[in-house]
């Protein structure tokens, strides 16, 4: 709508993708007062909840995403585990619900390890699997090799 004569139709004249590709400016030009005017789209995320182990629920939080693939992924850059918690997030984001259990959470960053860091993906693994004896994480190692899906190694 145009801010000038509240006219409902413009031409975009240019688009810019600003602000590390979360907004788009657009130059536009209405077409009853030719006034040119900026608007700018946001993409608008929907809010993510955590269902935890115990039943209570919490925000989504990117950072705490980001801080669990750096403890894991030390050494990859900060780009590249930028990249996987968005793969992991477009996943999140496309959830038949908004409240995601945590148990879901970590296979899919396990899953996502398993591909990028298989080191990083045992480490991962070991600590969210609660794998505490030598025995369990031989069974995750030969779990890992024969590409079998996730479980609780070592706990009986």
């Amino acid at each position: 709508m145009c801010p000038y004569c509240g006219h409902d139709e413009s031409n975009v004249l240019e688009s810019r993708v600003s602000q590390e590709g979360k907004t788009t400016r657009r130059r536009r030009s209405c077409l009853s007062c030719s006034k040119r005017f900026t608007t700018y789209e946001r993409i608008e995320n929907v809010d993510l909840k955590v269902r935890k182990k115990d039943g209570r629920t919490e925000e989504y939080s990117r950072q705490k995403l980001l801080k669990c693939l750096e403890h894991a992924c030390w050494r990859l850059t900060q780009e590249d585990r930028e990249k996987m918690a968005d793969e992991i997030e477009m996943k999140l984001l496309n959830w038949d619900d908004v409240e995601i259990p945590s148990r879901e959470i970590g296979l899919l960053v396990m899953t996502t390890l398993k591909k990028v860091d298989p080191v990083a993906y045992l480490r991962f693994a070991t600590v969210y699997l609660d794998v505490d004896t030598v025995e369990g994480v031989e069974k995750l190692v030969n779990d890992f090799k024969k590409g079998h899906k996730h479980g609780p190694a070592g706990k009986e």
